[in-house]
């Protein structure tokens, strides 16, 4: 069994830096689904909140979400995220948790929060990278 590659529509097409978005995995009891961390670019690569970790954070929900829904799968399946925070910005809880609400409600996943002193680009402040979301099997 090998993995399949998908390219959501509506985020930025990873394959020129060599990786995938989202990749399926199956397995006898349905398929696992990864995804690459996001971060707040849109399609055509322009960061949005420039400067802003909770609207940095939105949009990268708002990615996570178009990825898993290009295999059918949505935010509230997502058991986990690792949030990767600029140190330098680890101290605004209030605009990253506001986001996380926002995206999530009442029903949040288990998050951990993890400082770091640098991103793949300079303007990102946070990139989000899930757990596995399994896709049941239909039928």
């Amino acid at each position: 069994m090998s993995r399949t590659m998908h390219v959501p529509s509506g985020i930025f097409d990873s394959l020129r830096y060599g990786f995938a978005q989202v990749a399926t995995v199956p397995t006898p009891f349905g398929d696992i689904v990864y995804v690459s961390g996001q971060v707040a670019w849109d399609a055509d690569q322009n960061v949005v909140g420039a400067g802003d970790v909770g609207l940095q954070l939105g949009k990268s929900l708002e990615n996570l979400g178009v990825a898993l829904a290009s295999v059918g799968a949505k935010l509230d399946q997502v058991g986990a995220l690792r949030l990767y925070i600029r140190q330098s910005h680890m101290h605004e809880g209030k605009a990253i948790g506001d986001a996380l609400k926002a995206a999530f409600g009442d029903n949040p996943p288990c998050t951990t929060w993890i400082g770091v002193p640098s991103l793949a680009r300079d303007e990102f402040l946070i990139e989000v990278e899930p757990s596995a979301v399994f896709l049941a099997r239909s039928g």
